[in-house]
């Protein structure tokens, strides 16, 4: 008999520790989402789904920002550098598309998503609002809309290394 209780005391106790190894490891996958999330993550330089443009994405303050550091056709039809021709202040019109900020004001809301930014597209001189979606590590999607997240398109840009 008393080696029946010390047998089960000694079973009864392993279950205990399992279920805190358990209890632990559960704790630990639920935690690391939240501690893996990086802010940053999208900070870099960025190829659009074109090809036609490298976009850098920097932070200023606790906003991310992108400008277009690069075009594969950085002139027009007349030789001399593009313009934003398009823009609806004619002041800014004349000037040069490289160098232009387009994703503006963007905060890091969690789950690799970047909101309450703008972006603006120099083909059309439109700013619209944005979402950016890090998909993975080298793919970016950017959600440009008008009102609702849902009355809009997905670019899926690259990560240039």
């Amino acid at each position: 008999m008393l080696l029946f209780r010390k047998y089960t005391s000694l079973r009864y106790s392993n279950i205990i520790n399992m279920k805190k190894v358990y209890s632990l490891l559960l704790v630990l996958i639920f935690a690391l989402p939240v501690f893996g999330q990086n802010k940053d993550a999208v900070v870099g330089k960025w190829l659009s789904e074109s090809g036609e443009g490298q976009i850098q994405i920097y932070k200023k303050g606790d906003r991310y920002f992108g400008k277009l550091v690069w075009l594969k056709f950085p002139d027009g039809d007349d030789g001399k550098p593009k313009v934003d021709a398009r823009n609806p202040d004619p002041a800014k019109q004349k000037r040069t598309i490289n160098g232009l900020e387009l994703l503006q004001n963007f905060s890091f809301s969690g789950d690799n998503v970047w909101e309450d930014g703008t972006i603006y597209d120099p083909k059309t001189g439109k700013t619209y609002s944005c979402k950016l979606t890090l998909v993975s590590n080298n793919k970016l999607n950017i959600r440009g809309f008008i009102g609702i997240s849902i009355l809009g398109r997905t670019e899926k840009w690259t990560r240039v290394k």
